[in-house]
């Protein structure tokens, strides 16, 4: 049973903090799992909340983007470099399926993976080596989910919903959920700030 989510809409105090669940998470051996919620109403917001998940990370978090095409997924990721103070224009890694963009300071690089192209688990990744990145990086994988998950048990899941179809609907609903010892003690809750 996951914690209860805090949610936050752009313009609304705060959020309801988060906490630790309970010790038996569906999708990992490990015993923590914390979440948040937000409504975002525009790219920009998109951008700002992953400057602010880029001050939570360090060196060695996986994040797992996920979401549909168009949801904000690269969005995201460049507000995560931003946020990181990375070198290099953070755009979608598609064709390469992966960039390495060094830090400008002291913090660690962002290692952005799209792994939409590959079909199969980690096997199918290893040419990328992201086990040998991932303890002196910060590694987001867009469309991670069920590919990369034995790289650690500590990891942030992403999830972006969009309105799908013909439309113009800027809203997405994004939940971030921390799964894994690291995250336990980590208020998701500071995102709404």
């Amino acid at each position: 049973m996951e914690a209860p989510a805090a949610r936050y809409v752009p313009g609304e105090p705060g959020a309801v903090p988060t906490s630790p669940s309970s010790p038996s998470s569906p999708s990992s051996s490990s015993s923590f799992v914390t979440s948040f919620e937000a409504v975002v109403q525009s790219p920009e917001q998109m951008l700002e909340l992953g400057r602010r998940l880029a001050k939570l990370l360090r060196s060695g978090d996986l994040v797992m983007l996920n979401g549909e095409l168009g949801a904000g997924k690269t969005t995201l990721t460049r507000g995560l470099g931003e946020g990181l103070g990375v070198r290099g224009a953070v755009t979608s890694p598609t064709f390469v399926i992966a960039r390495v963009h060094p830090s400008l300071g002291e913090g660690p690089p962002l290692v952005h993976v799209d792994a939409y192209r590959l079909g199969g688990g980690l096997d199918e990744m290893e040419d990328l080596d992201l086990d040998v990145s991932l303890p002196d990086s910060v590694i987001v994988v867009e469309w991670g989910e069920g590919k990369v998950e034995e790289l650690t048990d500590d990891r942030l899941h992403v999830v972006i919903h969009r309105a799908v179809g013909d439309t113009t609907d800027e809203v997405r609903h994004v939940t971030v959920t921390g799964v894994g010892e690291r995250w336990a003690s980590v208020e998701l809750g500071v995102l709404s700030a």
